[in-house]
């Protein structure tokens, strides 16, 4: 669907398993939705508190940054599509059917069970958005 989210904070709830056997992980995050907040994304920072969502978006790249990352595609169901680990002063492909981008401190997405077909819901404080 068309989902615009706004500059703001929420939880991503990663859902790992493909059919309830999987406990959902909520996970902090930090929604840039305008220009500017996606264009800042995590530039300047030494640590991230969760995740970060860029939104919309197809890809990233890591010049300036301080920290490697780990990214993660997502189409516009919330379906991750890729995950990757970008060192600082890489510049990631954009994917075509990427619709969002969720960035956190590298290693994160795997101890949260984050990997391709995985899906992710986001909630905020108008309620959840399972990206139907």
């Amino acid at each position: 669907m068309g989902r615009r989210w706004r500059d703001g904070r929420g939880r991503l709830i990663v859902r790992a398993g493909s059919g309830g056997g999987q406990a959902a992980v909520p996970v902090p995050l930090e929604i840039a939705a305008s220009y500017r907040a996606r264009t800042k994304g995590l530039l300047g920072r030494d640590t991230v508190d969760g995740a970060l969502l860029l939104s919309p978006a197809s890809g990233v790249h890591t010049f300036g940054m301080r920290i490697p990352i780990d990214v993660a595609y997502l189409d516009r169901r919330l379906t991750v599509i890729a995950v990757r680990t970008m060192r600082p002063g890489r510049l990631g492909l954009p994917r075509p059917r990427a619709r969002h981008v969720l960035e956190a401190e590298a290693g994160a997405m795997a101890g949260w069970g984050l990997r391709p077909g995985a899906r992710v819901e986001v909630e905020t404080e108008t309620g959840v958005d399972p990206g139907c």
